[in-house]
């Protein structure tokens, strides 16, 4: 799970593998696989990096290499 922080600044856990798609409009737009639209205060470069630190700590680049 990433933490990421809603506009209102809110912060709570979402699941990456469930991201479907990010977007900047001009804030960061996640689409879930489930349809639902989750909009963001951090940069998407801030968001792949906490993908990228989350997918090393639970292993999930071993596949991937």
């Amino acid at each position: 799970m990433i933490q990421v922080t809603r506009l209102n600044g809110f912060e709570y856990y979402i699941n990456p593998h469930q991201i479907e798609t990010i977007e900047v409009r001009p804030d960061t737009t996640f689409q879930m696989l489930s349809g639902k639209i989750i909009i963001v205060k951090e940069t998407v470069d801030e968001v792949v990096d906490r993908i990228v630190e989350y997918r090393r700590r639970i292993g999930g680049f071993k596949n991937e290499e």
